[in-house]
């Protein structure tokens, strides 16, 4: 009953925020005691199935830009095929534990810091009534003198494809290495990188979690053969149920709202592995096997 738990409170997370979960479930694995390589490859197979309930909750409310979640699809599995290679490499070093703490860290106490900085103006200068900041003009900037410029209509962006397909590559190799979606990494990208609106980004990221999270889990079940069957099936009880109602509850909330409560939600999953890092261990046992 606990991993169902688990996997509806990750269901609710990705149909509410459009991420896949992945950097609170593979944590909360490693704290109930699941290795860390098993954490990661079976959090990723996880992270497919929550994540396309919720993109279906969301494509039926037109908030799904196919045509950039192609572009970021086609990135994430360059970069996922590359994280997996470094995956097996850190697993041979028997360095794997520590690396991929130490990449949440750094990632989830970065990126939620600034989110929460960024949500807090917002909303604090909505309160005041004062008006929003002004938008730079279109088509100015660095992002807009890349080569390959492609027009995507339902985000309303003119811009070269190199940008999201760069965006993809980092987020399908942090999906490989952290057995995450990358969506915590995605939705500031889409937002603040990107310049998409706030209405398709969420749906956007959820379609192409899945398609980044499906090839990662392949990856892990030929090359590490990590992926743990019996956990992902008892947590996808969970997580389809709960992705639904998180769409459901998403459209109740402003986004800054909804950023303000990602990037606290970030934070403290941050803190809690940089805890697990600096604390004493407890008393370590080992037993050995003689064989005759």
């Amino acid at each position: 009953f606990v991993i169902i738990g688990l996997g509806a409170l990750v269901g609710f997370l990705s149909g509410m925020f459009g991420v896949g979960g992945g950097f609170l479930m593979t944590p909360l694995l490693i704290f109930l005691g699941v290795p860390p390589p098993v954490a990661v490859a079976t959090g990723a197979n996880l992270i497919t199935a929550s994540s396309v309930s919720g993109a279906l909750a969301h494509f039926q409310r037109g908030g799904v830009d196919l045509k950039m979640g192609w572009i970021l699809i086609l990135g994430g599995a360059i970069g996922s095929f590359f994280g997996a290679e470094v995956f097996s490499f850190l697993k041979r070093l028997g360095q794997l534990d520590l690396a991929v703490s130490l990449i949440y860290v750094v990632f989830l106490g970065g990126i939620g810091s600034l989110m929460l900085i960024e949500s807090l103006g917002a909303l604090r200068r909505r309160r005041a009534g004062a008006p929003p900041p002004r938008r730079r003009r279109r088509h100015v900037g660095w992002r807009y003198a890349l080569p390959l410029k492609m027009r995507f209509r339902k985000s309303r962006l003119y811009i070269s494809a190199l940008l999201p397909m760069g965006v993809g590559v980092l987020v399908g190799f942090l999906a490989a290495i952290m057995g995450v979606g990358g969506g915590f990494i995605m939705i500031p990208a889409m937002i603040y990188l990107i310049g998409m609106p706030t209405n398709v980004v969420v749906g956007t990221s959820l379609f192409q979690i899945i398609f980044v999270t499906a090839i990662t889990t392949v990856l892990h079940a030929v090359h590490t053969q990590s992926v743990d069957i019996l956990l992902s099936l008892v947590l996808l009880v969970g997580a389809v149920v709960g992705a639904q109602w998180g769409a459901r509850f998403a459209t109740r909330l402003q986004g800054a709202e909804l950023r303000a409560l990602l990037a606290l939600l970030v934070i403290a999953v941050g803190i809690k592995m940089a805890w697990g890092l600096t604390i004493s261990p407890g008393p370590l046992w080992r037993i050995d096997w003689v064989l005759p």
